[in-house]
């Protein structure tokens, strides 16, 4: 997948790397909801961190000089870069820090061999974990690094990423949950949205709350100061009237 401006980088070398292939992002509602949930899943999950760089649909280019060698995952992340906004992601210029944990959002376009190419891919640039999840059907695969090769992992009902703590929990058949360390599930940008709104409501009616308890207090306090007032007023015309108002 690739961004729909095309647009080039020029080296110091001389040597042109593209930004984009002009091809959508993705090619259907579902997936581009798929992608966007996982990136802004992952942006609040690291949004404290300076030490991980995530990315959508951004090209990877893992050797200096090749500029073919190239590829577009859908969700990515690099830890131990920082945040920030690239135009590409030079690996040479990322202390030759390879993307680790890679996601791809499949789609009836995919083909086999395109597939295959992309794993090949990961497999030989370092991505530690890679997922593959097709919301058509529900389905998934993953892979994990042993030494040189990604190897594939058993697919039980729910399962832990090693590098992200988060976990996909396929108790609904028709769809992936994806949860958060804490178990919160990822939530989307509406859900965001209104979880703000919720918060900015609440905390409206807690000031409202405390408004009216303020002013009550103070009425309170007026009462209490103009019964003294009137207390110290009928005690000092008493004793002008030679009452002691203490004897009464």
């Amino acid at each position: 997948m690739s961004r729909l401006a095309s647009k080039w980088v020029v080296e110091d070398d001389g040597i042109e790397y593209p930004e984009s292939d002009g091809a959508p992002m993705g090619e259907n509602t579902r997936q581009v909801k798929w992608i966007i949930a996982l990136y802004n899943g992952f942006q609040a999950l690291f949004k404290d961190r300076d030490d991980v760089f995530l990315a959508a649909d951004l090209f990877w280019y893992p050797v200096k000089g090749e500029p073919k060698i190239v590829t577009a995952p859908d969700v990515m992340i690099a830890f131990g870069r920082p945040p920030g906004d690239r135009r590409s992601y030079q690996q040479w210029k990322e202390e030759n820090v390879p993307f680790h944990v890679v996601f791809e959002i499949t789609s009836p376009s995919n083909k086999p061999a395109e597939m295959k190419k992309k794993f090949a891919f990961y497999q030989q640039y370092g991505v530690e974990e890679y997922y593959l999840y097709d919301p058509d059907e529900n389905a998934w695969e993953g892979w994990l690094r042993k030494e040189s090769k990604l190897l594939p992992i058993a697919k039980p009902r729910t399962y832990a990423s090693p590098r992200t703590g988060i976990s996909f929990d396929f108790s609904n058949p028709k769809e992936m949950k994806v949860l958060n360390p804490d178990g919160t599930p990822f939530a989307s940008y509406l859900e965001l949205i209104q979880k703000h709104n919720e918060e900015m409501e609440r905390a409206d009616l807690e000031w409202k709350r405390a408004e009216q308890h303020k002013r009550a207090a103070e009425s309170e306090r007026t009462k209490a100061t103009i019964e003294r007032t009137r207390a110290d007023a009928l005690a000092a015309k008493l004793r002008e009237l030679g009452i002691d108002p203490d004897r009464i």
